[in-house]
């Protein structure tokens, strides 16, 4: 065997190790690339909660949110479910009854237990999900989301 089949041969079996590599971390990571779940996807149990950090996106519903000092309690909707959030701390500027949010934390006894809350940045901006979600469920009420 001369060494450029040698050479040959080693980057071969470099580049394969590196794509089977590639190919397992992307399956391990195929549903954390997801942005974010719908109430609908959490409350049918389309998504595996348990012991997972996730995150929730969709309407801060109206007439929900109650503050008790620094403690948030407040419902998130996509217009078919409803799923309680409670979080503790400082909510964005521009979180708001009716407003798109995502939040991030993990879900206990029937609760998303919220780390960070995040508000939607624009008047015009709703994550394509929750558009879908609202047109399946007869509460769309606005243009296609871009």
């Amino acid at each position: 065997m001369t060494r450029k089949k040698r050479r040959l041969y080693f980057v071969i079996l470099g580049l394969l190790a590196i794509g089977t590599a590639a190919a397992l971390v992307l399956s391990a990571l195929r549903q954390d690339i997801v942005f974010f779940f719908s109430p609908s996807e959490i409350m049918e149990a389309k998504v595996p909660t348990e012991g997972r950090r996730i995150r929730l996106g969709g309407l801060v519903e109206q007439g929900s949110v109650v503050k008790q000092g620094a403690l948030v309690h407040f419902k998130v909707t996509d217009g078919a479910h409803s799923l309680p959030v409670v979080f503790e701390g400082l909510l964005p500027d521009l979180f708001r009854e009716g407003q798109g949010v995502v939040t991030e934390g993990r879900m206990g006894d029937g609760v998303f237990m919220a780390s960070e809350v995040l508000a939607k940045h624009d008047e015009n901006y709703m994550p394509k999900e929750v558009a879908e979600s609202l047109k399946k469920s007869g509460h769309w009420q606005g243009e296609q989301p871009k």
